[in-house]
């Protein structure tokens, strides 16, 4: 559906920043509930406000397509550090998983308790709280991500009779019955990855979608402390603690009765075990399992940062496009990276650009920029984004003033040849002609007087003596 990219928020006075840009897919974008979905994220994740969900900047829409301009989080996603642990032969340490799980539910809380611009509950449920939509970053924070199928009362698009949104494996039962769904659905899914990453492995495991469904609302789930993972590397029983195991099953209850009725509130359990890391220990966790990732990308990172500033890749956001913008999206060869579309830099005013690179993956940033988003006017799609970066809008010409006056003819003042330069050049100046002295018109007899008087007493002009 959509696909994310590094890029880089250039504004006036030098002014840069590093975001991910989420591109939706061209295809997509000219299908109304796609658009509508897309949109939706961009309006929740505007209103919620915390520091352990990953925020929205922007939204840009130029031409045919949609990009969302959300924060960077330098890090990985939480499937990713499971999977490097895994090649290195180790477990997630217990504190590190109940430290993640402990800022994921406070972001989940954040999310459940938003509100609208009048106050008003928007009652937003995740639905696909997952390893992959929880991003960790080497400053020790875990944030939420990707609410584009989230549920809320005021969504443009609308899940349809029988539809099923999100991943079967991290479904709660009654999501899987098409019963109503509220905020414990969540709870659920974030104690199936709490399970997963104290153990090891998968919860619910099936070579089929059915198989899959009936064990998450069927088979028997164990505490963590009784399962070794099955992969060579010892059992946890002795590093898991009682007050744990019946955190966990709690927040597993196929009654959404006997759950915990917040995600705050399983966090606060969690935090009173005693076992929740630091966010230095977390952020240290994360440098050491992914150092190579990071690494790369850091380098990477250093390259576009050091070339954002000189890209000649502009896109300019017109309420008209331009003939000159040419759409040639193509992925050069070896480094992952798509080539941007050009503009001529006489048209290109610049009010804010953002310099998008391509991403492999989540978030692994190529070695130069996608597109350089040149932003004249506000996006055309109407959405309450909150954008983080105040910009300098562009002032238009004033108009010439009229005089009934002759104008005099300027002074001429020294000539000075003209300064070539590379930036584009400012709106033309108004220029006032010399108005031309009126012709009389020759006395006329029927202009005299100038008028004619209505039945009803009013004197109307004639015309011909204009």
């Amino acid at each position: 559906m959509a696909s994310v990219h590094l890029g880089r928020l250039l504004g006036p006075v030098g002014f840069a920043r590093t975001v991910a840009i989420k591109r939706l897919h061209p295809q997509f974008a000219k299908d109304p509930a796609f658009v509508a979905m897309f949109l939706d994220e961009a309006r929740l994740c505007a209103r919620i406000r915390h520091p352990n969900v990953v925020p929205t900047l922007d939204v840009v829409s130029l031409e045919d397509e949609l990009f969302l301009v959300m924060e960077y989080v330098h890090g990985e996603s939480l499937a990713r550090l499971q999977r490097f642990a895994r090649a290195r032969d180790e477990h997630v340490p217990v504190e590190i998983a109940v430290g993640v799980m402990s800022h994921v539910l406070h972001g989940l809380h954040a999310a459940h308790e938003a509100k609208s611009e009048r106050g008003t509950p928007l009652d937003i449920v995740h639905r696909d709280v997952s390893p992959q939509n929880v991003l960790v970053g080497t400053d020790g924070v875990a944030r939420v991500l990707d609410f584009g199928i989230a549920k809320a009362s005021s969504r443009l698009q609308v899940t349809l009779e029988g539809q099923l949104k999100g991943k079967l494996a991290y479904m709660a039962p009654e999501q899987l019955d098409h019963n109503d769904v509220d905020r414990r659905v969540d709870v659920w899914a974030a104690s199936v990855v709490m399970w997963e990453l104290l153990v090891g492995r998968r919860l619910f495991v099936g070579d089929h979608p059915a198989r899959l469904m009936k064990a998450v609302i069927a088979d028997r789930i164990p505490p963590p402390s009784e399962v070794a993972d099955g992969e060579g590397r010892r059992a946890r029983r002795d590093e898991v603690p009682k007050a744990l195991d019946d955190l966990v099953m709690r927040g597993l209850s196929r009654d959404p009765g006997g759950r915990f009725e917040s995600a705050q509130e399983m966090a606060i359990a969690l935090d009173a075990t005693g076992l929740v890391a630091t966010q230095h220990a977390i952020g240290a966790w994360v440098a050491s399992v992914a150092t190579e990732s990071l690494a790369t990308r850091g380098d990477r990172l250093a390259d576009i940062e050091g070339t954002a500033q000189t890209s000649p890749n502009v896109l300019g956001t017109t309420s008209e496009p331009s003939p000159d913008v040419r759409a040639s999206y193509a992925t050069l060869p070896g480094d992952g990276t798509f080539a941007a579309t050009e503009r001529d830099a006489r048209e290109a005013r610049p009010r804010r650009r953002v310099i998008v690179a391509a991403v492999g993956g989540a978030l692994v940033v190529a070695a130069a920029a996608l597109a350089a988003i040149s932003r004249r006017e506000a996006p055309a799609v109407a959405v309450e984004a909150a954008t983080s970066t105040p910009t300098l809008a562009s002032l238009p010409p004033a108009p010439p003033i009229v005089s009934s006056a002759p104008a005099r003819a300027p002074s001429p003042g020294p000539a000075s040849a003209p300064t070539p330069s590379t930036s584009a050049p400012g709106p033309a100046l108004p220029v006032t002609a010399k108005p031309k002295a009126p012709k009389a018109r020759p006395p006329s007899s029927k202009c005299d007087p100038p008028y004619k008087v209505g039945k009803d007493g009013v004197k109307i002009p004639k015309l011909e003596c204009l």
